[in-house]
């Protein structure tokens, strides 16, 4: 039962870390991979360290939904935008990993368009809504490297 567990735990930890990039909820995924990680004969993690990496997922979480908001807004732009970069990044994930990008810009982009947005007020919108979501890549990145850190770092190797 332990080498489910521990093959399940991995699968939810690398799940996650590519979560934090594609449109999955990477960081819930890692940490389901940690506590299923708990319950094998492989690791026991403090119970503070999981109480801690459990209040960091439910906050990066909540705010990975505000940045390329606040982004967009800080840049000038409208919820047209903040929509269109949404749909953009997830049209864009179907034309490979730049695609996501790509596709959070040019929604951003379109959707001040829409809005009625001249040229330079939509670019500096998207630009905004751009660097919000990639903000948000950052932060879901780096706390899934370090649960998946938290992991091997535990892990009993004998």
């Amino acid at each position: 039962m332990d080498i489910i567990l521990l093959i399940l735990s991995i699968v939810c930890l690398l799940v996650g870390l590519a979560g934090a990039v594609l449109p999955l909820p990477g960081p819930p995924l890692s940490f389901v991979g940690l506590l299923i990680l708990q319950f094998t004969k492989y690791v026991e993690f403090p119970q503070k360290l999981l109480v801690m990496l459990g209040v960091a997922t439910v906050a990066v979480t909540i705010i990975d939904y505000y940045v390329p908001i606040w982004g967009t807004k800080k840049f000038g732009g409208s919820k047209y935008g903040t929509w269109g970069s949404t749909i953009g990044m997830v049209i864009g994930m179907f034309f490979g990993p730049f695609g996501i990008f790509i596709g959070a810009f040019a929604g951003a982009l379109l959707g001040e368009f829409i809005n009625g947005a001249n040229s330079q007020v939509a670019f500096k919108a998207a630009i905004g809504s751009f660097v919000g979501f990639l903000a948000g890549i950052v932060m879901k990145v780096f706390l899934c490297g370090v649960m998946i850190y938290y992991a091997i770092s535990y892990f009993n190797w004998s």
